[in-house]
């Protein structure tokens, strides 16, 4: 992704909940710059959900289901989501 394109796609992902808005600052803080074409056009689909269902999401709540059911979307959730407690 050139850096206009991050920068646009990190504007678009300001979320209304605070819990998502941490964990999408942390995965631009660590993934940003190394995103693919794939996974901002992932992440897009992703920021187009309402802000209950992303977190269902990002908290393991709901796997992604019908035109979420990607590859492309099921790796930056996996980059998004937090360590699994065992």
């Amino acid at each position: 992704m050139s850096e206009l394109q991050l920068r646009q796609l990190q504007w678009r992902s300001r979320r209304g909940l605070l819990e998502n808005d941490l964990f999408i600052e942390k995965f631009f803080n660590v993934h940003g710059p190394s995103l693919s074409v794939a996974q901002g056009k992932a992440m897009t689909t992703l920021m187009n959900l309402a802000d209950n269902d992303l977190l269902d999401l990002l908290l393991r709540r709901k796997e992604p289901q019908g035109d979420l059911d990607t590859p492309e979307i099921h790796n930056v959730l996996e980059l998004i989501r937090p360590a699994p407690y065992n």
